[in-house]
């Protein structure tokens, strides 16, 4: 029963927003508080949700929240891409950077993986994160859609570490006689080998899961190094056409620090 009146809940708040749509004088903080209404009923019944069900109404919910109520916006991304950013971040499910940092369609061009790691510029191996650098830094304005506008490439780089990553915990506790129990992920987080060298070197006296923070933000600064290795990030670099930046998202405490790289890294920005 309580599932069926949530589920009519939900279903009367879609409609109201749906009728805001076209009522103008609805003041903006009363649909906001509709959205969040939704939201947190959706949110009641995590393990009870139909996966099909979950993504049509998702996309409903995106054609009527955005798609439809912003036409502009995506007959502009129909003809082609801008993104002032490139941004590297975890693939945990509770750090999308599109939600943390309210990125909207059009502005950054995503690349995600275990522990937000960039390797060391390598054309035999990690090819699909140089595609995505090549692609961003180095060509993606020589690749415009035929019969559509010509696009720019990003000028600001982000790579967003974050707080109890599960890549960096396993980078820490990797076995010292080499041994793995894992197909990919042991090989993959061994890419921050130094990062996890210098912590131990610096904060070995810590216990292990300060020890793991410490490692969070030092494989950030890591990868900042390593995607200089890249000869169109470098050229860019040096040319003062794209700026290296920093992130750390701290989901425990909601806090995020932000800095930049320059000829040294710069003090973090606590937000």
């Amino acid at each position: 029963m309580a599932r069926l009146s949530s589920e009519v809940a939900i279903e009367g708040l879609k409609k109201l927003l749906i009728d805001s749509e076209k009522d103008d004088q609805l003041d903006k903080e009363v649909e906001a508080k509709i959205e969040k209404l939704i939201s947190e009923l959706q949110g009641t019944r995590p393990h009870d949700c139909d996966p099909v069900r979950r993504i049509i109404d998702g996309f409903h919910r995106f054609k009527t929240c955005k798609f439809d109520k912003y036409p502009e916006l995506y007959r502009e991304l129909a003809k082609g891409q801008s993104p002032k950013f490139l941004v590297f971040a975890c693939s945990d499910s509770r750090v999308s950077p599109s939600h943390v940092l309210d990125f909207q369609p059009g502005e950054a061009f995503m690349a995600r993986n275990i522990a937000n790691l960039v390797p060391a510029f390598n054309q035999l191996r990690y090819s699909g994160v140089g595609a995505i650098i090549e692609y961003a830094v180095g060509t993606l304005e020589e690749f415009p859609v035929a019969n559509y506008k010509r696009v720019s490439q990003v000028e600001n780089i982000l790579v967003i570490g974050h707080s109890r990553c599960g890549g960096i915990e396993r980078l820490m506790s990797l076995p010292e006689d080499g041994s793995t129990a894992n197909d990919f992920i042991d090989d993959w987080v061994k890419i921050a080998l130094p990062a996890k060298a210098k912590v131990k070197a610096e904060y070995g006296h810590l216990p292990p899961c300060k020890q793991n923070q410490k490692c969070e933000k030092e494989a950030v600064n890591l990868s900042l190094i390593n995607i200089q290795t890249y000869p169109y990030v470098r050229e860019r670099v040096e040319k003062k056409t794209l700026a290296l930046r920093g992130g750390y998202y701290d989901f425990v405490n909601g806090c995020f620090q932000l800095w930049e790289v320059k000829s040294s890294t710069t003090p973090p920005i606590d937000i």
